[in-house]
Parts: C-alpha cells; sequence; structure tokens
C-alpha cells in the first residue's frame, strides 16, 4: 500500500463553489454539507456555493468552510480506502488534520473554527495590525532585522526556504520593510488578512480561546499529526488543547514538519486535501522531486484514487 501525507491549507484558500464538485457526486458529502447548517444556525452551504465572495473572506466565515471541504473531502478519500500515515495542516489546517486523525469530530471542528474566527476578528478592531511575505531571505538574516522592531514584527510562518511570513503592527512592518529588502529580500508582500495573526499580538485572544476549548472532547490520534508549534506529534489531548492555544500567536513552522516527514524516507506523496494549492507548491519548494497531489472535487480526487491503487494486486 502506498503511504502518503494528508495536508490541509488555511485561511485563504477560500473560493466560491468550493465542496460542490463532491456535495454534487457523494451522498453522504452532501449530508454532511447540510448538516453544517444545523450545526452553525447559518448558512454555510449557501455561502460557500454561491457567496457573496467578500463574505465568505471575512475570518469567521471562511474558517468553518475550509475545515468542512476538507473534512468532507478526506471523508470520502477514506472511504475510498485511503489511509494516510501521517496528517498535517497549515495554520487554521491543523483542525481539518485533527479531523482525519481522529482527535475531533467534523461537527466539533468545524463549530470550533467559528468561534476561533469570532475572536480572531475581534483581535484587532481598529485594524493596526497585518502580515507580509517576505521572499528571498533566511530566517537567520529576518530574525536579525525584526529584532531591532521592539516586538513589534515577528515571524508568524515558515513556509518554505526563502518563504517566510511576518505579523505584527502594520506601521512597524512599513517601516522595516526598507531594511529587509537592503538585507536581500526579493520582495516584501502585505496579506489580505484582518489582524496580525500568529504573533503576540493574539495572546489575550489565545488565554479566551482556553476557555472554548475546555468544554471540548479530544481524543488521542489514530495516526501522527504533527502540530505547527513543533513540527512534532503529540499524544495526550490535554497537549494537543496546548498547541491549539499556542498556534494562534506562535510560528507556523511548516517546511521543518514536511522535512521532519521527508527524512522518514518512506512516503510516496503528499495530498493536499482542499481547495487551491498553496502547500502543493511549497512541498515542491522544500523538495522539488516531492510526489504531490491536490484534491478538491471529484476529478482531482478520482485521479489520486486511481494513482493509489493502481498496481495493488
Amino acid at each position: 500500500m502506498k503511504r502518503v501525507v494528508f495536508m490541509f491549507p488555511g485561511q485563504g484558500s477560500q473560493n466560491l463553489g468550493m465542496g460542490m464538485s463532491v456535495y454534487q457526486h457523494d451522498q453522504n458529502a452532501k449530508q454532511t454539507i447540510d448538516q453544517a447548517n444545523e450545526w452553525l444556525g447559518f448558512d454555510l452551504r449557501g455561502l460557500m456555493f454561491d457567496g457573496p465572495i467578500e463574505a465568505l473572506t471575512e475570518t469567521k466565515f471562511a474558517q468553518p468552510a475550509l475545515v468542512l471541504t476538507s473534512g468532507v473531502l478526506a471523508a470520502v478519500l477514506k472511504a475510498e480506502g485511503v489511509e494516510p500515515v501521517a496528517v498535517l495542516g497549515h495554520s487554521l489546517g491543523e483542525y481539518s488534520a485533527l479531523v482525519a486523525s481522529g482527535s475531533l469530530t467534523l461537527e466539533q471542528a468545524t463549530t470550533l473554527v467559528y468561534q476561533r474566527g469570532l475572536l480572531m476578528e475581534q483581535a484587532d478592531p481598529e485594524a493596526k495590525g497585518g502580515m507580509s511575505a517576505v521572499l528571498g531571505l533566511s530566517e537567520d538574516a529576518l530574525e536579525e532585522v525584526l529584532n531591532t522592531t521592539n516586538n513589534q514584527v515577528e515571524i508568524a510562518n515558515l513556509n518554505s526556504p526563502g518563504q517566510i511570513v511576518i505579523s505584527g503592527d502594520k506601521e512597524a512592518i512599513d517601516a522595516v520593510t526598507p531594511q529587509l529588502k537592503e538585507k536581500g529580500a526579493k520582495r516584501v508582500i502585505p496579506l489580505a488578512v484582518s489582524g496580525p495573526f500568529h504573533s503576540s499580538f493574539m495572546k489575550p485572544q489565545a488565554e479566551k480561546f482556553r476557555e472554548v476549548l475546555a468544554g471540548v472532547a479530544v481524543l488521542p490520534p489514530e495516526v501522527p499529526l504533527l502540530h505547527n508549534v513543533t513540527a512534532q506529534p503529540e499524544i495526550k489531548p490535554s497537549e494537543i488543547k496546548e498547541r491549539l492555544i499556542e498556534q494562534l500567536y506562535s510560528k507556523v513552522r511548516f517546511e521543518e514538519s514536511i522535512r521532519h516527514l521527508l527524512d522518514r524516507g518512506d512516503i510516496d506523496a503528499f495530498v493536499e486535501v482542499g481547495t487551491k494549492k498553496v502547500l502543493s507548491g511549497l512541498v515542491k519548494k522544500i523538495h522539488r522531486r516531492a510526489r504531490v497531489f491536490q484534491v478538491e472535487d471529484k476529478d482531482t480526487l478520482t485521479a489520486f484514487v486511481d494513482w493509489y491503487k493502481e498496481d495493488e494486486s
């Protein structure tokens, strides 16, 4: 049997029509997406299929839409006999990974990230925070510059060689951008986000999220799940909860997580389960010979399952 890793994308991968193809072609997927409206108390399905995109992009709506879509796709893959040997997600995608690992139900994860999204939206009511992607600079060189910002700008995502995201006060990011370019950054690109996520500015919201998580039953994962904060798996439910709280204000160690999996030497493919191909592109930058698939609709799902099952006999 082929050994595959499921990867789940984070916020920014939402698009109109997400989940529609699998909804139309799989009865269980249809039933689950319909049920999500009842779980949440609003028409998430309508937002996913018809928009408007401005509403779907709002953090409180984008997060449950992405987790629901990825969770449904992963369930269809498992029904086809595909079992991952490890799972991980990028930021929000960690909740989809928790579902795929058996730690959370899809209902738990979808309702949880709706509450998470609300808290994240409330983190920066005056819109003073932001995030930018820095291209072409090493982590050490970047840290050297950010050390001059008095903790106003921090590293948020370590995505791939030469792609690091910073987060913090918008004015401080603008002020430090020329220094980053002098240091060798090829580009510094502001991201369309609603706050300084994965930075210490999020610590007050993380403590509020702790209260939300307190009443959630988390099970030990059935397959290894590499957490963003440590790039390592956890077994204990209490530790998993701590990683989810820390994740709101800590670095996403995506590149380190992928290298950890590559070091195993037995992974046949990385499968991005969800919309767009952001993580697939990052994996190819980390290791250009890695085999990657992306599954977001009936056609891409069928193509991957066919590959997974070929030469099985």
